[in-house]
């Protein structure tokens, strides 16, 4: 049986838009100064750190982590390593608010992904009317790259869809951890995501050799860590418990917004009309993935 919200879950999902829009922000600062992968690492590594003096060994944790490792180990890749690599990569060249509307198709792909590797989350007419809209916005973002009317690269384009793909795998792939309590996965996926990103980083980026970074990166990297991640995942995974994995993925409907207006308001970034119309359109598509409009009206069941 499809997984329902109630108020209780639509106030948390309004929380966590907030929160993770505010993601954005916060990278498109940090990345000017620390590269990519050096940035993944610091983000999951203080987080996790931050997790795991918030749980203080309960829940069971450890034994959790010690007989579940090899699942910590591919949701912290699904879930963090790779999406936060492919968006912090992607943001060196497009800002905030564009990197946050790319990345808001995780429904979509949740959708298209669930459908197959699921029993109780199948397409219906308004789910398949809602991705072919929504990929439909993508196209229009990634069009002027294609046929060289935009000055930003096709790849940094790609690298936010990509993650979104990848994000899609995850929020399916965490419905094996239902009844493990949100620290205890979100923890357990930080802290293996983090030991994948460490060799990354000392291998690619030389972290050692970097200049330290000024008081604004530290702050936009604290706040990535510990609000946008340590506290975000918490808020996520009570999320995917309580209402499934496709009604979770809606918070991406809401992160754009808030991301824009940080942009907007604090590192002058600008909207294209044609981003605009994308955006719109895969807003379009998300409402009509949630299917609640035409349940209300009886146009589509």
């Amino acid at each position: 049986m499809e997984q329902k919200m109630n108020a209780l879950t639509w106030g948390l999902l309004a929380l966590l838009g907030l929160i993770w829009g505010g993601s954005f922000f916060f990278a498109r600062i940090a990345v000017v100064e620390v590269p990519p992968l050096t940035l993944v690492f610091l983000r999951l590594s203080i987080a996790a750190i931050a997790l795991h003096i918030y749980i203080g060994g309960r829940f069971g944790i450890y034994p959790l982590l010690k007989s579940g490792w090899r699942e910590f180990l591919i949701l912290g890749i699904l879930n963090n390593a790779l999406p936060h690599a492919l968006i912090f990569f992607g943001q060196t060249r497009i800002g905030a608010g564009l990197a946050s509307i790319l990345n808001a198709t995780t429904p979509i792909w949740t959708v298209l992904i669930a459908n197959y590797l699921t029993s109780d989350e199948k397409l219906s007419s308004a789910k398949i009317i809602g991705c072919l809209t929504g990929l439909l916005g993508t196209v229009v973002l990634i069009g002027p790259s294609v046929t060289a009317r935009s000055d930003l690269p096709l790849w940094a384009l790609l690298l936010p869809v990509i993650a979104a793909v990848s994000y899609g795998f995850a929020a399916t792939y965490s419905k094996r951890f239902k009844g493990v309590a949100p620290p205890v996965i979100a923890a357990g996926q930080m802290t293996a995501s983090s030991l994948v990103a460490l060799p990354l980083s000392l291998v690619m980026d030389h972290p050692w050799a970097l200049a330290i970074p000024s008081a604004n990166t530290i702050a936009a990297i604290l706040a990535i860590a510990l609000l946008s991640t340590a506290f975000g995942y918490i808020l996520y995974f009570r999320i995917l418990a309580a209402a499934g994995a496709t009604n979770a993925s809606l918070v991406t409907l809401l992160v754009p917004p808030s991301a824009i207006l940080l942009g907007f308001l604090f590192l002058d970034e600008r909207l294209e009309v044609t981003e605009i119309a994308g955006m719109a359109l895969i807003g379009a598509g998300l409402v009509i993935l949630d299917g609640r409009i035409y349940h209300r009206f009886g146009a589509i069941t």
